[in-house]
């Protein structure tokens, strides 16, 4: 059973934030239109990303400040040799529920050395069943993402997919995304663009609101009503979550634009590959975690970092306020 976090996890919102998203790598196999441009070249010096030493020392401070709920990002992170390692690592300190998020191209190959490692989860990223779609997309190849399920779900790994909404692009692709998740017993989430890139992106031509998406499905199958699941949300994850229950789809909704309480429910902050703990993935504000790293560990400065950073944390995101991306989400941290 997860311990309860403590008081000091507690922002100036009310809100306890235990959950930490961990990004080891800002590198990527795929350039998805709305996170990586085609021609961006601007990857981290390899000197400034955290060894998994590191990481771990970092992880080890939150684990003590009540941090209990970790997720593994990049980037690609299954790119990064060592990562079921880092999981297993990540998984032995007391308490400790591991999860990560992946584009699944990688996850064939490691899925039964993650679940060995102790992994509680993962979330894989599905924005088309078409192949075609699919690389128009991400620039990758589906059946790589096809496999990696099924060596995730023969592995005993629990398994969401996130699915990013396009107008244009994979509107079409939504029910049966639907209905393959259905079939294999995954909840799937519908995400709306956010300008964590590419404000380019996030115009009136692509931009698809989760509202949208829910009147379409509901006149797709007047016979099989979305039902609101409210015993499938928690203090987890952003997502409002409902049911088809002809279909047998679990369908979560992610309106970070549209949304009028998005932020409300927030529990979580996140370390970039190059050590920068942020409170918020958007705003400006982070941390340089470096001074509790090198050139010696000091676990009582890194504690000292974390507590300063969430007194710090916003009550909610500056995406309306015509935020522009100060680096690429892979640099971020998914």
């Amino acid at each position: 059973m997860i311990a309860a976090a403590p008081s000091s996890l507690v922002d100036p919102q009310g809100r306890t934030v235990d959950y930490l998203r961990i990004s080891i790598t800002d590198r990527c196999n795929e350039r998805c239109l709305y996170c990586l441009p085609e021609q961006f070249q601007g990857w981290l010096p390899r000197e400034e990303v955290l060894g998994y030493d590191e990481l771990l020392e970092v992880a080890r401070a939150a684990h003590e400040l009540g941090f209990r709920r970790f997720r593994v990002t990049g980037g690609e992170p299954l790119i990064r040799p060592g990562v079921a390692d880092f999981v297993a690592d990540l998984a032995a300190l007391p308490g400790a529920e591991v999860a990560l998020t992946t584009n699944g191209t990688r996850l064939a190959a490691l899925a039964p050395l993650l679940a060995q490692a102790g992994l509680r989860s993962v979330n894989v990223s599905l924005d088309a069943l078409d192949a075609e779609r699919y690389h128009a997309i991400t620039n990758g190849d589906v059946r790589q993402v096809f496999a990696g399920l099924d060596a995730a779900r023969a592995a005993g790994i629990p398994i969401k997919l996130n699915t990013v909404l396009i107008r244009h692009r994979n509107e079409d692709q939504l029910v049966p995304i639907l209905d393959f998740a259905a079939e294999h017993g995954y909840p799937v989430r519908f995400i709306e663009l956010m300008p964590v890139s590419l404000t380019e992106m996030l115009s009136e031509e692509n931009f698809l609101p989760i509202a949208e998406v829910r009147r379409f499905l509901e006149k797709v199958d007047e016979l099989d009503p979305i039902e609101a699941a409210p015993e499938l949300e928690s203090r987890r994850g952003p997502a409002r979550y409902f049911r088809l229950r002809r279909r047998g789809s679990v369908v979560g909704f992610i309106g970070a634009l549209t949304e009028e309480h998005f932020c409300g429910r927030c529990n979580k902050m996140r370390i970039t590959c190059d050590g920068k703990l942020r409170p918020c993935l958007g705003n400006h504000l982070e941390q340089d975690l470096k001074p509790g790293l090198r050139p010696a560990f000091d676990r009582a400065l890194l504690r000292d970092l974390f507590t300063r950073t969430l007194a710090e944390k916003p009550a909610e995101h500056i995406f309306l306020n015509n935020y522009q991306p100060d680096r690429v989400m892979t640099a971020i941290g998914g």
